[in-house]
């Protein structure tokens, strides 16, 4: 599953997309990720949700784009921080959510 993303930082606004969440912190999809240490605002909202989520993050490793190279999944690993009790229940419960529908929807098929 995949959510759209918006990343800002003082100097940086980028559109991406999230593939991989937990309650920890996102992997934003992303040909430009930005450097390792970086602080950023994430802005996204679950799929069929209207109802967005506002948090901080840190930028804690990233995969970059190799020419020529077998490299799929080009992008940065974000760490929440600063999140309160409240949005990391908040969090949770969107990610079981997810994943009950996801295990309730069946097989997929070609």
């Amino acid at each position: 599953m995949t959510w759209s993303v918006d990343c800002e930082t003082e100097e940086t606004f980028l559109y991406a997309a999230i593939t991989n969440i937990s309650e920890l912190g996102i992997f934003v999809r992303t040909t430009d990720p930005l450097p390792i240490g970086t602080s950023l605002t994430l802005r996204f909202a679950p799929p069929n949700s209207n109802d967005s989520f506002v948090l901080e993050g840190t930028v804690q490793w990233v995969n970059v784009v190799r020419p020529l190279h077998d490299n799929p999944n080009p992008g940065m690993g974000v760490r929440f921080v600063r999140i309160t009790a409240a949005e990391r229940e908040r969090l949770v419960d969107t990610i079981r959510t997810i994943a009950y529908l996801r295990e309730n929807a069946g097989p997929v098929s070609n």
